[in-house]
């Protein structure tokens, strides 16, 4: 590419020490946010050396660029993550969301268990992470009907049903020793290990004692059990014999300009689960798959060791965590585990290319629809929508999608003035005011779109609130036909932008909709039960908001509350105030 002179001084100015870099287009917007160990020869790189693919893209875009020096490589990578997540760069890709993998938490004082996304708590044993949060809670489940765990987070006053059931030692009301539950605690943590000898042994005998007991429903609850035992030891029996250590295993796949990053996960030598992502390939693969495993490990403990054959990776990798263990196996049973974390990201990338999604090049779309609407590209799209029922527990949502993604760490809940619930109109105006101003008093960036649910009439409250804020962004709303189907989009003027309904652009928006109903209307029913469990909950002495969430979470309906016995209160709640709640449930 032939460099503007205004580029040529920038990279003559850059200096040779760590710092993060953005690259911006012609109009001010960061298109590209980068870190760099030497900021000299990392951004010169871009310009210097023949470029293909996304990041030619991303460098004819390019006109100029700015950067900012820091002390070492784990602080651009911070600084970097930060602004990354602030403006969302059309470049750069997010490995994964701001989930952490979820643990299962064993405290070691009383064998209680808990799924947990932290493991910082000394007073606990941690087994995980779990890549696939339903394994986490199967396996829990299931270890709490093998075990007599204690199930209540909060003491009740007398035993519970899991008491009568033989699943929980009734702590409440009876001394447990320290050797009881110290016998507990080793047997689950064996459990969690791979030793599964003695529980499989325990429940075989319940089974066969249950059927000559003739206690025919009791003989197959076991043998379900006993099942779900097998399973979940099945799952985990592709193991490395005698070999304990907790290990990640790396390896990737690559294709027409994209690449599968696939990560094994084995703690304790068990696997527990795979992550595959499959992002547009960006750069060298090397230093490409570390930015997606330092991002990985922002929300994942790191292992004893790293396994990864990709040139590159741990030069890349070890400037931002510098006491990892990376190994590069090539022989043995450790470089078996990387051809298997391979295949899986071949099979990534396999279904990923033959998905729909893929062959809607959500970019491509969104470079249509800047089209269609005479805007530029919009690559950054928020979405609004409100809701309520007949007025009550009026609130409005917005949701945030980025090259064509949804970016849920942007996704905003807005509660309402009630002087306008229903109104559709001045609730669209006041949500839409509220986040640009607040936007525009932080000097943070803009949408490049917004787009409206219904229509014309709310693109004129959104205009109406953005010319009130001082902020000018295109504007676009969600045409319904006759028949109450979104059909096109709407401008300011009435103008119509019919789409054709079997069009990937249409079920692209289609998604967007869906997804700020989902959000909109899952707050708001969130809200209106909170707001019927609050006014019940009104004037009963003792009920303090640690309790009345406790109930919420037992009870999240009011008609699951009045199905409520006096004995199942009395498990959560002191005697009196059980007895209070009880009688006001009942008189309504």
């Amino acid at each position: 590419m032939v460099l503007s002179e205004k580029l040529k001084r920038q990279i003559d100015l850059l200096p040779d020490k760590p710092g993060v870099y953005e690259m911006k287009d012609a109009a001010d917007a960061i298109i590209y946010i980068g870190k760099a160990k030497s900021l000299k020869k990392r951004v010169s790189q871009y310009f210097l050396r023949p470029q293909s693919g996304k990041v030619f893209a991303m460098v004819s875009h390019v006109d100029h660029f700015d950067f900012i020096i820091v002390h070492t490589d784990k602080e651009a990578f911070i600084l970097e993550m930060n602004l990354i997540q602030t403006h969302y760069p059309r470049y750069n890709v997010i490995m994964m969301d701001d989930s952490h993998y979820p643990y299962i938490a064993l405290r070691r004082s009383d064998a209680f268990l808990k799924i947990s996304r932290r493991s910082s708590d000394r007073r606990y044993f941690y087994f995980g992470p779990f890549p696939n949060a339903t394994d986490a809670y199967r396996t829990i489940d299931l270890l709490n009907s093998l075990y007599p765990t204690r199930k209540c987070r909060t003491m009740p006053k007398r035993p519970c049903l899991y008491f009568h059931m033989g699943q929980c030692l009734a702590p409440c009301v009876n001394p447990i020793g320290e050797a009881t539950y110290g016998n507990l605690y080793s047997s689950i943590k064996r459990f969690l290990d791979g030793d599964v000898v003695d529980a499989v042994k325990d429940l075989r005998a319940k089974m066969r004692k249950a059927s000559d007991e003739e206690r025919y429903e009791d003989a197959e609850s076991y043998k379900e059990t006993l099942e779900a035992v097998e399973r979940t030891v099945s799952k985990q029996t592709v193991e490395l014999s005698g070999d304990r250590v907790n290990r990640d295993v790396v390896a990737y796949a690559e294709r027409e300009g994209y690449v599968a990053l696939s990560v094994l996960t084995y703690r304790h030598g068990l696997l527990l689960g795979k992550k595959v992502k499959v992002v547009p390939s960006f750069g060298e693969v090397g230093e490409q798959l570390a930015e997606l495993m330092e991002q990985y490990y922002r929300n994942v403990d790191l292992p004893s060791e790293i396994l990864c054959k990709v040139p590159g990776f741990a030069e890349e990798f070890l400037g931002v965590y510098p006491t990892a263990v990376v190994k590069a196996p090539f022989e043995g049973r450790l470089l078996e585990l990387i051809d298997l974390a391979a295949l899986n990201a071949r099979q990534g990338l396999d279904a990923h290319f033959m998905s729909a999604r893929l062959d809607d090049d959500d970019l491509a779309l969104l470079e249509g629809l800047g089209r269609l609407l005479g805007i530029k590209t919009p690559y950054r799209i928020e979405l609004f929508d409100n809701s309520h029922l007949q007025g009550s527990n009026p609130v409005g949502a917005m949701v945030c999608y980025v090259n064509g993604e949804p970016a849920k760490g942007m996704y905003r809940k807005f509660h309402l003035e009630r002087k306008d619930a229903g109104d559709d109109y001045h609730s669209m105006k006041e949500i839409v005011f509220r986040r640009y101003s607040r936007l525009k008093e932080s000097g943070s960036s803009y949408p490049d779109l917004i787009l409206a649910d219904g229509g014309l009439i709310q693109v004129h409250a959104c205009e109406e609130a953005l010319g009130e804020a001082g902020v000018s962004i295109p504007v676009f709303g969600l045409r319904k036909n006759d028949r109450h189907q979104t059909d096109g989009l709407v401008d300011r003027n009435g103008n119509a932008f019919p789409l054709n309904g079997k069009s990937p652009l249409f079920f692209l928006l289609m998604r967007m909709q869906d997804e700020v109903h989902r959000f909109a209307i899952s707050f708001h029913r969130a809200e209106r039960r909170k707001a019927m469990h609050s006014d019940l909950f009104d004037g009963i002495k003792g009920l303090g908001e640690r309790r009345k969430e406790t109930i919420r979470q037992h009870y999240p309906t009011i008609d699951a509350l009045k199905g409520a016995s006096l004995e199942e209160l009395r498990q959560f709640l002191p005697e009196s105030v059980a007895r209070s709640l009880f009688d006001e449930v009942r008189k309504r």
